[in-house]
């Protein structure tokens, strides 16, 4: 199991913050808020259609992100905005497109061996199943990573992409749709790496694989998953159960959103309470926590991969940047919430309210938290002593990040805002 490490990561979504040159500031406005990776989504220049993840050129840059006026070559223009992330403290992650390019790159014309063809002329599109629907993504053209009969020279093509984006100034790579290659192509692209740039961290995007799968995946030596915390709704048991079936394999990131779902402040129709819920819970739940750019505004527009542009900044009155800082600061101070810890739902009397319980392997901390799942009507706790949650005898501190209590009561008794929550912690006895 990884060691706790602070993983709080912002996705500067590229086509709303636009040029590398206009990026300081958004930057510095992450790390103020105390996230120490920067995720942006592919930088390489796409094909016909325009989409980011439709690359065409894994070794040339998007127009989109040069200022024209710069006299600097674009790469680097990039390198620049890279240390200027360094010099804020900040780490840098992209994405590593390996199951698809651009239908139309030029890579189907000088290796038509690495591809999947449906018949001679009709390159296979990768699809998925949206609410029983297939979508075939056109765009797209599928390697052939498993059959191909040149396997080396198509891992040696994603293994100079990977030290061409070291090499420049990136140290992480989520991996799109990790899932649809082979263990295989993970387990020695990942080995290979980390024997030069032992420092490089990989992630596995595995969203909607059943848990099975995603432990299969991630055991090729993912350094992070992300789980689906984002659709729990407080009450299922599902989520547990995902979470006890791969925190032992790779820790988790979780979301409240992310580039590819709505907007969480469009789905709660601006709630703000539901915003800080969210977020709070994201941030605790599993080892790292993400947010896209804008979040912290209570942005309502959809992210899109083709037709965003820094055109659809948003002026929406919000601010939640010093909540997510109190929040951030909570994770990064406390073992607990930066491992996968064994955690558990109790039971309570009131069905309005989750009482979570976590405790660290790493260390004797021990967390609660005590959340109001009703982001519009205040709930009511009443309990005889907080200790029947908790297995530690030490005094029990609050460190919530609004309205924190100078000492828990017994019998304690509280009414809970909003989608408020208590975050308390307390440490076991050591004998």
């Amino acid at each position: 199991m990884r060691p706790p490490e602070k993983t709080l990561i912002y996705n500067l979504f590229p086509l709303l913050a636009g040029r590398f040159n206009d990026w300081k500031r958004h930057l510095e406005r992450a790390a103020e808020m105390g996230f120490n990776w920067i995720f942006v989504n592919p930088l390489q220049r796409p094909g016909a259609s325009g989409s980011l993840y439709s690359v065409a050129d894994y070794f040339s840059l998007n127009p989109a992100f040069i200022d024209p006026a710069d006299k600097r070559p674009p790469e680097e223009q990039l390198k620049a905005m890279l240390k200027t992330a360094r010099g804020t403290g900040l780490r840098m992650m992209t994405d590593l497109v390996a199951n698809h390019c651009a239908a139309d790159s030029e890579l189907l014309k000088t290796h038509p061996e690495w591809f999947l063809w449906k018949s001679k002329g009709r390159v296979e599109h990768p699809f998925a199943f949206e609410d029983g629907r297939k979508v075939v993504w056109k765009d797209l053209a599928k390697f052939n990573h498993a059959k191909t009969k040149d396997p080396e020279g198509l891992f040696a093509y994603f293994k100079s992409v990977v030290e061409d984006q070291i090499k420049t100034g990136f140290e992480g790579f989520r991996c799109d749709a990790a899932y649809q290659l082979p263990n295989a192509f993970w387990q020695r692209l990942i080995r290979e790496t980390k024997k030069r740039r032992p420092e490089a961290l990989f992630f596995a995007e595995t969203l909607g694989c059943p848990p099975d799968q995603t432990r299969k995946t991630a055991s090729a030596g993912f350094d992070y998953i992300f789980n689906s915390s984002k659709w729990w709704d407080f009450r299922g048991h599902w989520l547990l159960e995902q979470y006890v079936l791969t925190r032992e394999i790779a820790p988790s990131i979780s979301f409240p959103e992310s580039h590819d779902t709505p907007r969480l402040s469009e789905e709660l129709g601006g709630n703000l309470d539901g915003l800080k819920q969210h977020y709070l819970f994201s941030a605790l739940f599993s080892t790292g926590v993400m947010v896209p750019i804008g979040f912290e505004f209570g942005f309502r527009k959809s992210l899109h991969v083709v037709r965003t542009t820094p055109r659809d900044w948003e002026e929406t009155g919000v601010d939640l940047r010093d909540f997510i800082k109190r929040v951030n600061d909570i994770k990064a101070a406390h073992a607990v919430f930066q491992e996968e810890s064994p955690t558990a739902t109790l039971p309570y009397d009131n069905p309005n309210v989750l009482v979570m319980w976590k405790a660290s392997v790493a260390t004797q901390e021990e967390a609660l938290l005590i959340l109001n799942k009703d982001i519009q009507n205040k709930q009511h706790i009443c309990v005889e002593s907080i200790q029947r949650f908790l297995q530690a005898g030490a005094p029990t501190v609050d460190i919530s990040p609004e309205y924190r209590l100078d000492y828990i009561p017994a019998p304690f008794r509280y009414d809970l805002r909003p989608g408020q929550g208590i975050v308390l912690i307390t440490k076991r006895d050591i004998y």
